[in-house]
């Protein structure tokens, strides 16, 4: 298979996107770990595989680092590639909160994705192996509500280039920047099934993703197949988002 034999590690892999991000290696062929802090509620399975469960914060930069040099490389001895795909935020608006509550979502989606690279590039730079971080369209527009994480989404991007740059040619780092996509928290964003159909009819391609077709792209990304693809943004959002003044501008049109 296209990636039979290579180790892949999916920080958040237990769950929604990351769990489909985690299954699609495993059906490439991949021996696939994941980590998180809780486990998953089922195992994360797919062709016939099992991905590894690991408990870890990535937001206790000592422990990443000893599972990284010492749990990860005496289990498995090598590591091809790296998916940074742990993150998240509250909807928080900018003034509701402390500055040390936002400083936290920055550490989760930009500074610990930065610990577990470093933590990671040694065995990636002896695989000449891949890494995969995965960003957000709230990095590219404004994010009201969600502020921090779109400053660290923005951020995560920006660090990919300059990682690319600096660690090639041993190690590709590549960005999906990644669109609404529809997992089994979506009600907490969307509501019932009618709001996620609603907002998924704002969409051009009239839905939102599915976690496994992330997991597609992420391959993609981390095969031969883009072997001088690197510090590319790959936008997986359905078409984007419908500018809002066209349909203000067509019912100007018909009145």
């Amino acid at each position: 298979m296209e990636l039979d034999g290579r180790v892949v590690l999916v920080t958040g892999g237990t769950r929604g996107v990351g769990a489909g991000i985690a299954r699609a290696f495993l059906r490439a062929g991949a021996r696939v770990a994941v980590c998180a802090r809780r486990p998953p509620d089922t195992p994360v399975e797919a062709a016939g595989r099992t991905a590894d469960f690991h408990p870890l914060d990535l937001r206790e930069p000592t422990a990443v680092r000893e599972f990284l040099t010492t749990t990860l490389a005496e289990r498995y001895g090598r590591l091809d590639v790296l998916v940074n795909n742990a993150g998240g935020t509250p909807y928080r608006l900018l003034g509701e909160d402390e500055a040390e509550r936002h400083a936290r979502v920055v550490e989760l989606n930009l500074t610990a994705p930065l610990a577990v690279s470093l933590a990671a590039h040694p065995l990636l730079r002896a695989s000449r192996g891949a890494v995969v971080m995965i960003g957000s369209v709230s990095g590219t527009r404004p994010s009201p509500g969600t502020a921090a994480y779109g400053a660290a989404k923005a951020g995560l991007e920006n660090l990919a280039r300059s990682m690319a740059v600096e660690w090639a040619p041993e190690v590709r780092v590549n960005t999906l920047v990644l669109g609404m996509v529809r997992t089994e928290l979506s009600h907490l964003h969307y509501g019932d099934d009618d709001g996620v159909a609603a907002v998924g009819r704002t969409v051009p391609l009239g839905r939102l993703a599915a976690p496994d077709e992330i997991g597609e792209a992420a391959v993609f990304l981390a095969s031969d197949r883009a072997a001088y693809v690197s510090g590319a943004s790959l936008l997986v959002h359905g078409g984007g988002e419908r500018p809002a003044f066209l349909d203000a501008a067509t019912a100007n049109k018909e009145s």
